[in-house]
């Protein structure tokens, strides 16, 4: 492998490089945008996560002059990114969360098909589980989407979020706590996440 293969390993290398040769950052959006749909889709159903998948890249885009080059991987970023977006969405997420609490039908599953999102369409199809995420807080929300759906670790959620670790924690034991109530004891995040039974 080539000294100059190396360096563009990593996503830092390939949004430095970008500064220089814009059209580089395509390789960012090649390698992430997949992970980002899918995450955005499930949130807010796939007439919305177009928009939102295209506005996060476009911000990425404008944005990369101020990346932390320090940061190997951009995936955090990009999902802090989206987040913020979906933010603007919060009434599409709750109204795409009821629709999938009266009728179970998952969004992602049709489109998505991988190992990874059948183990969690299983327990997110869930109607009681779509109405008891609809009523959780947005910040409590988006950590444990973040962690559950995005796949994203503690401290990358932290970094997406532009918190504390340990509010990240916080905010997920909250919504687990939250949600095994109103699930009348069930715990839906050991099918979802093993992280979030570990953490």
């Amino acid at each position: 492998m080539s000294e100059t293969s190396r360096a563009e390993v990593d996503d830092a290398s390939v949004i430095g490089r970008s500064r220089r040769e814009p059209e580089a950052f395509a390789e960012v959006f090649r390698r992430h945008a997949p992970d980002i749909k899918r995450y955005v889709t499930r949130r807010l159903g796939a007439e919305a996560a177009e928009d939102v998948v295209a506005e996060t890249f476009l911000a990425a885009f404008s944005q990369r002059d101020g990346y932390d080059m320090s940061r190997p991987n951009a995936r955090p970023w990009l999902f802090g990114i989206a987040t913020n977006l979906m933010r603007r969405h919060v009434r599409t997420e709750v109204r795409q969360l009821h629709v999938l609490q009266r009728t179970g039908s998952d969004p992602v599953t049709a489109s998505f098909a991988e190992r990874s999102d059948e183990r969690l369409a299983a327990e997110a199809s869930g109607p009681v589980l779509a109405g008891a995420l609809a009523a959780l807080p947005v910040g409590h929300r988006d950590a444990l989407l973040l962690v559950a759906w995005g796949d994203l670790s503690y401290p990358e959620a932290a970094q997406a979020l532009g918190v504390r670790i340990g509010t990240v924690r916080s905010r997920i034991n909250r919504a687990r706590k939250r949600l095994r109530r109103d699930l009348g004891g069930v715990n839906p995040t050991a099918v979802v996440s093993e992280e979030l039974v570990h953490e």
